[in-house]
């Protein structure tokens, strides 16, 4: 009877995880970002609209312009 309910936990934990993932990449396609790449190779990603807001108007707009 024991065996059976640490079975039973580890399955609805293991479901509890996928779950959580498959929800964050969900959420996380949804949300617009600005990445900026600098000469020597680094990145900065703006993901919060009050960072990326201003960016993001003129990240379409090239896009828009090269389409």
């Amino acid at each position: 009877m024991r065996s059976r309910n640490v079975l039973t936990g580890m399955l609805l934990g293991a479901g509890s995880v996928a779950g959580t993932l498959l929800l964050r990449r969900r959420l996380a396609r949804q949300r617009e970002r600005v990445d900026i790449y600098f000469g020597d190779g680094s990145m900065v990603s703006l993901t919060r609209p009050d960072e990326a807001g201003p960016m993001l108007g003129r990240a379409r707009r090239i896009l828009e312009l090269a389409s």
